[in-house]
């Protein structure tokens, strides 16, 4: 259960790194910054996606679903992830994608298959849950989403990096991220977090959810070509895509109506809040996803970069980590105060309507209120501040847990 706790606390520690990098972004237009913007957003997305994402859902899954006499030879594994990810946070500033972040980050996908080889072998999961079927098929999808990178290589070194295919594979990958391994992987555990707390649901309308999402997250990749204004073939896959996971959605709140009751009563009454919090962003994210289904708001987010900014932080902050925390904390492997987590609600509320408010103005062709750059990195900022809270209250903790082992 130590190890574990460090393990959580690793994957914490790059989120600080991350949102401290976003702080760094948010500067450039503020203040002169000695440092390459391009590399600095290099190294931000992917600290924050596969340094605290990656790190945090596999200690997770670690941690619930795998054999105890397996866990030794998992520490080879997460200590050549470190390397790899530590190679890319001294590799990315200084060079952006070159030769170092490249080898770091092919070392970093051939550590995903390993895992998911590992899950295979030694996972404890009864294989006819659903919690174990969504996390499987996450981990899939996480090994479809490496096909992107691959791609990336060989199109760079034939076509060069203007060609549309660069961009499709860089979007190829992030698809594959956002709406398969990560989210797949928290309905997963989520399953489980009702099984834990002793919560039925009902199997037959959990299938066809299941179904729904694995064909809406397939058809779905389609929205993310629709910047090339593609033949109206693919635009009608984007929009049946969009349509089935509103569907999946629906079928989704049916299944909630059922465990509101149970759910409430059994569970702490500030983190069922969060939940609700998190779901209410979850369906959100799937409204934006049916609006660019449009070619209007398709082309209008092709545009505008703020759009897409506030998306990529609606998920990526919101949902994701968010869950996150919740799952970190049920499942004893971090603690986290209300004042620490009321403090990141904060910054990362008021950073999204920030964000959003630009890409308005932008479009609408207004002007942005003074002082705008300032105030975003103001309300920002509270988001690096509350993780480091969360990181030095977690750290006594596993230290002064380790002081009593000896």
């Amino acid at each position: 259960m130590i190890k574990n706790k460090i393990y959580s606390f690793i994957s914490l520690f790059y989120f600080l790194i991350a949102a401290s990098l976003g702080i760094l972004l948010r500067l450039f237009p503020v203040t002169n910054v000695e440092a390459t913007y391009k590399y600095i957003v290099h190294t931000h997305s992917h600290i924050a996606l596969l340094g605290w994402v990656y790190i945090a859902l596999t200690t997770l899954i670690f941690h619930l679903f795998i054999q105890k006499e397996a866990r030794k030879k998992y520490l080879i594994l997460f200590l050549a992830t470190q390397i790899t990810i530590l190679g890319m946070l001294l590799s990315f500033p200084i060079t952006g994608y070159a030769l170092y972040s490249i080898i770091f980050s092919t070392l970093f996908l051939i550590c995903t298959y390993w895992f998911y080889a590992f899950f295979r072998k030694h996972t404890t999961f009864v294989k006819n849950t659903f919690s174990y079927k969504f996390v499987n098929v996450s981990l899939l999808f996480l090994v479809i989403s490496s096909i992107g990178p691959w791609a990336l290589g060989i199109i760079m070194n034939t076509l060069g990096n203007t060609t549309h295919l660069y961009k499709n594979a860089i979007y190829f990958y992030l698809h594959f991220q956002y709406n398969g391994w990560l989210i797949f992987c928290l309905l997963g555990l989520f399953i489980f977090f009702l099984e834990k707390h002793e919560i039925s649901i009902n199997k037959k309308a959990f299938s066809l959810f299941y179904k729904l999402m694995i064909l809406s997250c397939c058809f779905t990749l389609f929205l993310s070509f629709l910047w090339i204004k593609p033949s109206i073939f693919i635009y009608i896959l984007a929009f049946l895509g969009a349509v089935l996971q509103l569907i999946a959605l629906i079928k989704l709140q049916q299944i909630i109506n059922n465990l509101k009751a149970d759910l409430s009563k059994r569970i702490n009454p500030f983190i069922y809040r969060l939940l609700q919090f998190i779901y209410i962003l979850f369906v959100f994210k799937i409204v934006l996803q049916l609006l660019t289904s449009i070619p209007f708001f398709a082309e209008l987010v092709s545009q505008i970069i703020d759009f897409v900014i506030g998306y990529l932080h609606l998920t990526f902050l919101g949902i994701v980590s968010l869950s996150l925390f919740v799952f970190f904390k049920e499942f004893g492997l971090l603690k986290l105060s209300k004042f620490w987590l009321r403090m990141y609600l904060t910054g990362f509320i008021l950073s999204e309507i920030l964000i959003f408010y630009k890409g308005f103005c932008n479009w609408q062709q207004f002007s942005i209120i003074n002082n705008y750059y300032t105030i975003l990195v103001s309300v920002s900022a509270l988001i690096p501040v509350a993780i480091l809270g969360i990181c030095i209250q977690n750290m006594k903790t596993i230290f002064s847990t380790q002081q009593e082992l000896h």
